[in-house]
């Protein structure tokens, strides 16, 4: 059977990861190999995606399961095709603990407080000011999540850093344990935009039900 001869279901993920499944107990040729691993790279990021971004789930954890041990399979059998945005590369071969100094591309500043009208009037000034065309400016306000901020390096699409504040010009290199937390993309199509490098800040945080799940697993763990 030649699964990628089929190309009708090379557009659809769903369709592609059932015809998968049903091909992991077949044989593979050589030949074969290298598109066998690309496709399934392409349908655990996508299954990925939905769990840990868009919080939805179109495929059992056995499933998922036999698609990646298949995948890390393949890529042990043939190294020359692992890539650094493979799901593979999230599991460390070692956290990180002793974290190197790293330099932020551009300094990463504190966020100012406003505890008032005057306060908000003030920077949109500030904002104004250091604009030399004339321009509309508009803002866009969401609540603010209180976590750990982070830093995140992208060239040519791969994620090759990721950073803590730090003291705001450097910070800890944390990319080892980022790689991790499956919401931050090993790979994203910045070139699209002209973009070779760019750097990302956000937060880390935990969402509180989540949170409340690994304290009752811990308090299981140490219960006698």
């Amino acid at each position: 059977m030649d699964l990628f001869s089929k190309q009708k279901y090379m557009s659809d993920h769903l369709q592609l990861t059932q015809l998968l499944l049903d091909a992991i107990n077949l044989p593979i040729t050589e030949k074969a190999i290298e598109k066998h691993i690309e496709q399934l790279r392409m349908v655990i990021n996508y299954h990925d995606k939905k769990y840990y971004v868009d919080a939805t789930q179109q495929i059992s954890d056995f499933d998922y399961d036999q698609l990646f041990k298949w995948l890390k399979n393949l890529e042990e059998q043939y190294p020359q095709y692992i890539t650094p945005d493979s799901p593979t590369q999230r599991i460390a071969k070692g956290l990180n603990q002793d974290f190197p100094t790293v330099a932020h591309l551009v300094p990463m500043l504190s966020l100012e407080n406003a505890y008032n009208i005057e306060d908000l009037k003030d920077f949109d000034k500030r904002v104004k000011d250091a604009i030399t065309e004339s321009a509309t400016i508009s803002y866009c306000c969401e609540p603010k999540f209180d976590g750990s901020s982070i830093a995140l390096v992208y060239e040519n699409d791969i994620l090759v850093r990721a950073a803590t504040r730090g003291n705001g010009i450097e910070g800890d290199d944390i990319t080892n344990n980022a790689k991790t937390i499956r919401s931050i993309p090993l790979k994203a199509n910045f070139s699209q935009y002209g973009i070779s490098k760019i750097e990302l800040r956000g937060e880390v945080i935990i969402e509180l039900e989540i949170f409340k799940q690994i304290n009752e697993e811990r308090k299981n763990k140490t219960s006698y």
